[in-house]
């Protein structure tokens, strides 16, 4: 016994190195930190720059359900690595894309390949560490994704000031050097992955009772049952709903915090060059800010999960941003509106930090990569939805789109806290769900 546990990782380095593969994979979050210089460079629209972040996220989100689905088959190690390969790739064909000036390529690189590379990269720490610690479901999911909240940090306030720096602002070596960067934090990230051995119990640790016939139950389960379930589709409506709001800030949190300042100065000074790069240093500032809060609230609102249970904290989630977005419709202040963005990444993180311990919790250890993974196109459609909801709002309503963006995600968080009233913490049961095991249906 003693030359077994001998040969079990150390379930910690797993954890960590799971969580630096989340913070390179989640400089994505700093696109906003691009968007402007981009738009600039080449005569672009809102609309036609946010695509390429929509489609990265959108990727991410399909990646990530059939990550979920092969995680068994492939192994943590090989999708993980394949995950940072692909992200990285997707840096160097953006700066190629740059280069050439090609909006196409733009998408198809960063957003389509380096999408498909956060995909497979981002489930996978998520599932394989949540197998390593059964004893703390609610924190541990919660440290690894707050690596990807604290990634546009990095990206926002060292590695993009940095090389615009050394390269005069060449957006094109700019997004090569990042490519490489990644490449050799996620490779060895990635490495360390692996799954537990079976039946692994952590020292110390006694599993929860299960009788005999909720066991029986649970083993005959399927994904196909989970994913086609009404309280998956709850699940997944809140997770979206929740998703849109706090990404609408993530994709255009710098330009508008840029337009609330340029009200307050005088429009001769506008096009300084030094008050533009003031601007652009504000901006960068509040990416920075909110990503601190993005990656600890998935910490916050995870570990909290495990006190007060996953349906009370999602309603408070969603609640309490039904608040802060109102607020927003009066705000002129750019300290306060600010600080009520930092509170929404916060939020929003609070979803990524919540919801893989309440999908261990309702459909078990067995199917949770595969439901995890199929839960998370819900980021994806939201990646879509989201910044594209702002870029028509600002490219049709340019003095009116922070009003109407805030309204549109009251409206959506209004309705997933409606939704969250009708889920419960309770395991899924095909019988209560309304589905026929024996048919496998799963209508409701």
């Amino acid at each position: 016994m003693r030359t077994e546990l001998q040969h079990v990782p150390n379930r910690w380095l797993i954890a960590i190195m799971g969580t630096l593969l989340q913070l390179a994979l989640g400089t994505v979050y700093a696109w906003s930190f691009f968007q402007q210089p981009i738009m600039a460079a080449n005569n672009w629209t809102n609309s036609e720059a946010a695509w390429a972040f929509s489609l990265a996220i959108f990727f991410l989100g399909l990646a990530a359900a059939w990550g979920g689905i092969n995680l068994p088959k492939f192994g943590p190690r090989k999708l993980a690595m394949s995950g940072g390969v692909l992200f990285s790739l997707g840096y160097f064909l953006a700066a190629y894309a740059l280069y050439i000036k090609s909006l196409a390529l733009l998408y198809v690189g960063y957003g389509v390949i380096g999408g498909l590379g956060l995909g497979l990269g981002y489930v996978t720490p998520v599932a394989t560490a949540a197998k390593w610690f059964p004893d703390r479901k609610g924190f541990i999911t919660g440290m690894v994704v707050m690596g990807f909240g604290f990634g546009a940090l990095i990206m926002a306030k060292v590695l993009a000031p940095i090389f615009m720096s050394v390269t005069g602002g060449n957006l094109v070596l700019v997004f090569s050097y990042i490519g490489a960067v990644m490449l050799l934090i996620t490779l060895p990230a990635g490495y360390c992955l692996v799954n537990p051995p079976p039946n692994y119990v952590p020292e110390g640790y006694i599993p929860p009772a299960v009788s005999p016939g909720m066991q029986a139950s649970q083993d005959t389960i399927t994904a196909k049952q989970c994913i086609l379930s009404g309280k998956f589709l709850m699940m997944w409506t809140v997770f979206f709903f929740n998703i849109i709001a706090g990404i609408m800030f993530i994709g255009f949190q710098s330009p508008l915090l840029q337009d609330l300042l340029k009200k307050t100065m005088d429009p001769a000074t506008l096009t300084n060059p030094q008050v533009v790069a003031g601007l652009a240093a504000a901006g960068a500032t509040l990416i920075a800010i909110s990503s601190i809060f993005n990656g600890v609230g998935r910490f916050f609102w995870g570990g909290l999960s495990d006190k007060i249970g996953r349906v009370q904290a999602f309603r408070l989630i969603l609640g309490t941003q039904l608040i802060v977005f109102i607020g927003l419709l009066f705000v002129n202040n750019p300290m306060i509106f600010g600080v009520f963005v930092c509170y929404i990444l916060l939020c929003y993180g609070g979803g990524f930090g919540s919801m893989p311990s309440f999908v261990l919790d309702v459909f078990g250890q067995k199917l949770m990569p595969v439901v995890y993974g199929a839960i998370l196109t819900a980021w994806g459609f939201g990646g879509i939805v989201g910044p594209q909801i702002v870029a028509f709002l600002k490219d049709n309503f340019p003095n009116q789109a922070a009003q109407y963006t805030f309204i549109s995600a009251s409206v959506l968080l209004f309705l997933g806290l409606l939704i969250t009233f009708a889920l419960s913490n309770k395991k899924f049961t095909p019988i209560e769900d309304g589905s026929k095991t024996r048919c496998g249906s799963c209508s409701d």
